[in-house]
């Protein structure tokens, strides 16, 4: 009897292409990986807050955010959880298809900026 508790993923993507090839190319890794869903920032920070439907969410043990995000950008989901002392510790993946540099320097800027309490822009 396989006892090992699966690692809990929150994915959070708007495109249902990109949720799919990335949930196969994770479980063709570790298969046992569990993947939550949040197709916009509003519903990851819900998830990640257990509030609503997400009351009794797990605690991820990574997240996958994308940057581009309908409702609330993945930049302000990335500045909430790591404003958030019960959330910043999460570890965070970002997950973009663009190549901008200004996108990319962004999101590393916005996680320095925030372990020394200064804030995103």
């Amino acid at each position: 009897m396989d006892t090992t508790i699966p690692l809990e993923v929150l994915l959070v993507e708007d495109n249902s292409g990109e949720i799919r090839l990335t949930q196969e190319a994770f479980h063709a890794i570790i298969p046992s990986l569990h993947f939550n869903e949040a197709v916009d920032g509003r519903e990851a920070m819900s998830f990640l807050n257990r509030e609503g439907v997400h009351a009794d969410a797990p605690r991820p043990d990574l997240t996958l955010l994308d940057l581009n995000l309908p409702r609330m950008d993945g930049r302000e989901v990335l500045a909430r959880i790591k404003k958030d002392d019960s959330l910043k510790t999460l570890p965070v993946v970002i997950l973009t298809t663009s190549d901008a540099d200004t996108d990319i320097a962004k999101a590393i800027n916005c996680t320095r900026m925030l372990m020394f309490a200064s804030p995103c822009s």
